[in-house]
């Protein structure tokens, strides 16, 4: 089992949930304001475009109860970047770029808490993986699938601002030629 972790993704410990955040999943869905909410049962995963709504979700499960970092290392959330995987150390967390049909991957994380050797790579626990996703996802259209997401040290190499509209900075990718949107201000879609 293994949750989508497009663009910037907040996942948490399903076991965290309901040990340490009063009201248990029922409070922590309620927590999340946007559509991108999936679940492998282990893990859950919210998904984010930037890292503004991101530092705020990660201060409200921390007042919630909830631990990020202790001693440096992830404890019951981490915070994943769709290429690089974990910001900082996590012990129970795998990531990796996934087939999902042809020529196709993903970015994706699962929960592993087993034994790792060096050098090892990735841990897997079987031959097969089934992906969670939010809700109406799909591959085609996807960050997954057009690459739209850019981080900000790429931002100020690719990116040109043309214009605002309705609150949303539209730029051009000088890579593909094509216009790019960014969030609405305080939307964490993603």
């Amino acid at each position: 089992m293994a949750v989508l972790a497009e663009a910037i993704s907040v996942v948490v410990r399903c076991d965290a949930i309901l040990q340490r955040l009063p009201g248990g999943e029922e409070a922590f869905e309620s927590m999340v304001t946007n559509d991108t909410y999936c679940s492998d049962g282990e893990l859950v995963r919210v998904g984010f475009l930037g890292p503004g709504p991101v530092e705020a979700f990660v201060r409200e499960l921390e007042a919630a109860g909830l631990r990020y970092l202790v001693d440096g290392k992830a404890t019951d959330f981490v915070v994943v970047d769709q290429r690089h995987g974990p910001t900082t150390p996590c012990d129970w967390i795998e990531f990796a770029r996934i087939p999902f049909g042809p020529d196709q991957r993903v970015a994706a994380c699962w929960l592993f808490e087993g034994p790792r050797l060096p050098m090892a790579g990735i841990y897997l626990r079987g031959n097969s993986m089934q992906l969670h996703t939010p809700p109406g996802w799909s591959f085609e259209g996807s960050i997954s699938d057009t690459g739209g997401f850019v981080s900000h040290e790429e931002m100020a190499e690719r990116l040109v601002l043309l214009r605002v509209e309705d609150g949303r900075a539209v730029y051009l990718d000088t890579r593909t030629g094509r216009e790019v949107y960014s969030s609405p201000p305080g939307d964490g879609e993603g």
